[in-house]
């Protein structure tokens, strides 16, 4: 899969998500850091990456239509500190690579993985 892990998240995501083998960019790396939200939805549209996120205005939408993207994954953790996230995101890994994310929204959250076509 390609992903495009947001600035919200620690470096780590991204390091996690290559070693499952995945292609990955980040937000930082391509120059988008403190870019407005419509700017990064802008990026992963013509990139065809599912974008990796806290940033829970992504769930909006109407504002990111699903269909529209290759995927869009918000992490939902209890807190954000790096263990925290990095474990919901490993947790998640299989469920998010078995459904496939072409055109969802997923909501991930500490017990359950939520899919929004």
């Amino acid at each position: 899969m390609r992903f495009k892990v947001d600035e919200n998240l620690p470096a780590e995501a991204a390091t996690l998500l290559q070693a499952a083998g995945h292609d990955v960019q980040t937000v930082h790396t391509e120059g988008l850091a403190g870019a407005a939200d419509s700017r990064i939805g802008v990026a992963v549209r013509a990139e065809r990456r599912a974008l990796v996120t806290l940033d829970f205005d992504f769930a909006d939408i109407r504002a990111y239509p699903p269909p529209d993207y290759a995927g869009i994954v918000v992490l939902w953790p209890h807190t954000q500190d790096v263990e925290s996230v990095l474990g919901l995101l490993s947790r998640s890994l299989p469920v998010l690579e078995g459904e496939g994310l072409e055109g969802k929204l997923c909501i991930v959250e500490e017990d359950r993985v939520r899919f929004r076509e």
